[in-house]
């Protein structure tokens, strides 16, 4: 069983920025989904567990960036220029596997989530 905990959720002005982190440990392929109030889960940004590929939706493309320290056990999802819509809780995921992997229900592993407010 993974255990997967995130951290640096929090609230922020219009385009501020934010870091996002996940401890885990392991072989795996990681993503990080959000969820905002009334809405569906969704795919945010993927990263193969070598760090070689990454898959980004393309409402975050140019301002969000993933990347893994496999060394420190540790995924980031490195948030800039920061918008009202893209407050929601984010979750990071993990599965067993070392490609890209970008559909939620592909992954085997979940963390509670952290909150996301970016106020309007």
């Amino acid at each position: 069983q993974v255990q997967l905990v995130e951290s640096g959720g929090g609230l922020v002005q219009a385009g501020g920025s934010l870091r996002l982190s996940c401890a885990a440990s392991g072989r795996y392929a990681m993503g990080w989904f959000r969820q905002a109030p009334g809405k569906e889960r969704e795919f945010v940004a993927a990263i193969s567990w070598g760090g070689g590929r990454t898959a980004y939706t393309d409402s975050v493309k140019g301002r969000f960036t993933i990347s893994r320290d496999n060394a420190k056990n540790t995924l980031y999802l490195q948030m800039n220029s920061l918008k009202p819509e893209d407050t929601a809780v984010y979750y990071c995921a993990a599965k067993s596997t070392i490609g890209l992997v970008t559909r939620s229900r592909e992954y085997d592993y979940w963390g509670q989530g952290t909150q996301v407010t970016v106020p309007s």
